[in-house]
């Protein structure tokens, strides 16, 4: 095989890579049913003058499906960490009780869900237009090949859809499993 063409099939199944784990990355954040660390992964909080990630100053534990317990490595830090979880605007009310901050995750409405359920589904949507962009500079790039025969770019643009095809398969397999997670009960 040619090594441009073998350089960009690497490169485009690279991206494809990239928009799948961007999606993943971003459904960890849409809250499905039951309380998860991953809900504060957002939260910033004031160390010292500097803003830090919540788990990088508290230890952050579910107790039990309804439940997120923060302890602060230091205890002067839970004002300041009850101020970064109610400026990240996540919809919940941290309760402080001098030794942790403890945050009742309400069970989700089904109009919540289904609100839920779209954003995962607009984010899966973007997810496959970076996979389609991936393929777009691809087939330019091997069109644009002047070292490389019309069967060798015939060959390579099959390649690279077969790769797309894969990359938005896997894509939407993802967000039917998480589409379960947040419409189950």
């Amino acid at each position: 095989m040619n090594e441009d063409i073998k350089f960009i099939l690497d490169s485009t199944k690279e991206a494809m890579d990239d928009a799948l784990k961007h999606l993943e990355k971003q459904f960890v954040n849409i809250r499905a049913g039951k309380a998860s660390p991953a809900m504060l992964g957002s939260v910033m909080v004031d160390y010292y003058g500097s803003q830090t990630p919540l788990s990088q100053v508290a230890n952050v534990n579910t107790p039990d499906g309804r439940t997120i317990t923060v302890q602060p490595w230091e205890k002067n830090m839970l004002q300041e960490i009850e101020r970064g979880i109610m400026i990240a605007n996540l919809g919940f009310n941290p309760m402080n009780n001098g030794d942790v901050i403890i945050i009742n995750v309400p069970p989700l409405t089904e109009e919540r869900r289904t609100t839920l359920a779209k954003q995962a589904k607009a984010e899966a949507e973007d997810a496959k237009i970076g996979v389609r962009n991936a393929r777009k500079d691809a087939n330019h790039e091997i069109k644009s090949l002047e070292d490389a025969s019309e069967d060798q770019k015939s060959n390579a643009e099959i390649d690279v859809q077969q790769m797309t095809d894969k990359y938005v398969k896997k894509i939407d397999d993802t967000y039917d499993v998480k589409e379960k997670e947040i419409m189950t009960v």
